[in-house]
C-alpha cells in the first residue's frame, strides 16, 4: 500500500489540533476557579491540570512536526515545512516548560503563536479557494491579536480572552488545513483511479 503523504499530514495535523482543544476544555474545566478572561491559557499547565494540558500541547507539537514533513513530501516545497516546525517546537516547548519555568515559556509561547500564524498564512500557496482565503484570514487575526496582547491591549476580553484570540484562529486553520488535505487528497486518488 502506497502511503499517500497529503492525506498523512492532513490526519497528523487534524488530530493534533483536535486532541488539545478537547484536552483544553477539559483542563479549563477540571481547573479551580478557571476563568477565561482572567487567566492565562497556560495557567492550565501547572497544578491539577498540569498532566493533561502539557501532554496535550506536546502531542499538538510533535504531530504538527510530523505533518510538516509529509507536506514537504506531498509538496515538494520546504518553504511551508520551514514555518511549520518552530510552530511544532514551539509548541513541544511550552509543555516541556510550563509558565512556571519563566522565560523559557515565554520565548516557546511566543515562537509557536508567531509561527503558528505565519503557517496559516503561507498555507494558502498549496490550497484551493475559498480556504486559502479563509487560512489567511485567521492567520492574520492571529497575528493582530499577538500584536495587541503584546502592546497590553486586551480589548475589554482580559488576558485570557485575547490570549485565545490569538491561539484558537490558528488551531481552527490547523483543524481546517488538516481536513483540507484530507479532502484534496481524495480527489486526487479518485481522479487516479478514473484515469486507469
Amino acid at each position: 500500500m502506497e502511503l499517500d503523504d497529503m492525506k498523512v499530514a492532513g490526519t497528523l495535523l487534524f488530530s493534533g489540533a483536535v486532541q488539545f482543544l478537547l484536552g483544553l476544555i477539559i483542563a479549563e474545566a477540571l481547573y479551580p476557579n478557571y476563568s477565561v478572561s482572567g487567566n492565562y491559557i497556560s495557567d492550565l499547565g501547572v497544578g491539577s491540570t498540569a498532566l493533561i494540558f502539557n501532554s496535550s500541547v506536546f502531542v499538538l507539537g510533535l504531530l504538527a512536526v510530523a505533518g510538516a514533513y509529509f507536506i514537504r513530501e506531498a509538496f515538494k516545497s520546504n518553504f511551508l515545512f520551514i514555518i511549520l516546525i518552530p510552530t511544532g517546537i514551539g509548541a513541544m516547548m511550552v509543555g516541556l516548560f510550563p509558565e512556571t519555568a519563566g522565560v523559557m515559556h515565554t520565548i516557546a509561547s511566543l515562537v509557536t503563536f508567531l509561527f503558528g500564524g505565519l503557517a496559516a498564512i503561507v498555507s494558502y500557496k498549496v490550497e484551493k479557494s475559498p480556504f486559502s482565503y479563509l487560512s489567511v484570514v485567521l492567520g492574520a487575526m492571529g497575528l493582530v491579536a499577538l500584536g495587541l496582547f503584546a502592546s497590553g491591549n486586551y480589548l475589554g476580553l482580559g488576558v485570557g480572552g485575547m490570549e485565545r484570540m490569538i491561539a484558537h484562529p490558528v488551531l481552527l486553520w490547523a483543524v481546517g488545513f488538516g481536513a483540507h488535505l484530507l479532502g484534496s487528497s481524495r480527489d486526487t486518488s479518485s481522479a487516479a483511479k478514473a484515469q486507469n
